[in-house]
């Protein structure tokens, strides 16, 4: 079999899975108008099976984002075929990350939505226009950061992702179980609620298991800069002798903490783990390079959020289930090769 036939099967099962999930939906959610705690009082917007998403989300060359993107996407063939439309849209940079998502959103009610998807990452920032939407009646999920508590200030139906602080705890507690004694946290989107609470969760995760935890903020405009990721990495355990662990909050990030920990020769003594995953990654943690990631499924939530707002946008369904987490989970050298397989076909 070629390797062109592999690929269409491929898309095939994807889009047949996206069918599946949307007929789940259809035939064992709550046909409740609003959620649980009873803050979005409305119908479907749609009403008519056409409906008409919008998804806030990240840069486009984000290797995160791609993966958000493509569940958008393969969920968006069934809107599609039923006669709706989906749009993402993201912003340039992330120099002005709450402020750029609130106009994202206020841009999406101005070109008629009937369904917004959006992540709360600023919430001094987003709230607003957040509110906004729940405001005309438009169904709104909450999904990759902000959490249940979020979704429901905005009136949001859901939430969907995984919650930030237990991510962060929980690769604090395995950097503890695994002889880690004073971890790093690189936060290069300082200010941002999701990469603030997984900071906070690896101090509090560590510390529970007998480490301590120090956060190093960086200037948002240095996300992804591998080079200037790296050089501040380097000069902060060189100055500290005592961190033998650095914890990126990307895998952008991920392959700075890798060379600084080499420039600085201290391969073996310091150990770098990340949050989220990208092939490099991965084939560290398999090579022993980096210890773990946290995943949190970033094709999930994609796929998942766009079925879920077709579902009430267009029908009125909605899921009893609040929130919907789709992480996190350790991967290290235990699962590596399983979660490859996945990554090779592009959905993890």
């Amino acid at each position: 079999m070629t390797m062109k036939s592999i690929a269409r099967m491929a898309r095939n099962r994807r889009v047949m899975a996206a069918a599946a999930v949307l007929a789940v939906l259809a035939t064992s959610a709550c046909s409740q108008s609003g959620n649980a705690s009873g803050s979005n009082s409305g119908a479907a917007a749609g009403g008519n099976g056409k409906a008409k998403i919008f998804v806030i989300g990240g840069k486009s060359d984000d290797p995160f984002w791609s993966k958000v993107k493509r569940g958008v996407d393969d969920a968006g063939k069934v809107v599609q075929a039923q006669g709706g439309s989906v749009t993402f849209l993201g912003p340039q940079n992330y120099d002005n990350l709450g402020p750029d998502a609130a106009k994202l959103i206020e841009s999406a009610l101005s070109q008629g939505a009937t369904a917004v998807i959006a992540p709360d990452w600023v919430p001094d920032a987003e709230d607003a226009a957040l509110k906004h939407v729940t405001d005309q009646k438009i169904p709104l999920i909450i999904y990759n950061a902000g959490g249940l508590q979020a979704a429901d200030k905005a009136g949001a139906i859901n939430y969907v992702g995984s919650e930030e602080y237990t991510a962060g705890s929980a690769g604090g507690k395995y950097l503890g179980q695994h002889s880690v004694k004073h971890s790093l946290c690189v936060n290069t989107l300082p200010g941002s609620t999701n990469t603030e609470d997984r900071c906070r969760g690896i101090a509090d995760g560590i510390k529970a298991n007998g480490g301590t935890s120090t956060e190093l903020p960086l200037p948002s405009s240095q996300f992804g800069n591998q080079t200037a990721v790296a050089q501040a990495i380097k000069a902060a355990v060189l100055k500290d002798p005592s961190i033998d662990s650095v914890v990126t909050i990307a895998t952008s990030d991920a392959g700075s903490a890798v060379s600084a920990v080499q420039q600085a020769n201290l391969t073996g003594k310091v150990k770098p783990a990340t949050f989220d995953m990208d092939t490099a990654t991965l084939n560290n943690i398999k090579n022993g390079t980096v210890l773990f990631a946290i995943d949190q499924q970033p094709y999930m939530q994609g796929y998942l959020s766009v079925s879920m707002a077709n579902s009430y946008a267009s029908y009125g369904l909605n899921l009893p289930q609040r929130p919907i987490l789709t992480g996190p989970a350790i991967i290290d050298s235990q699962n590596v090769n399983q979660v490859l397989a996945g990554d090779q076909a592009g959905v993890r």
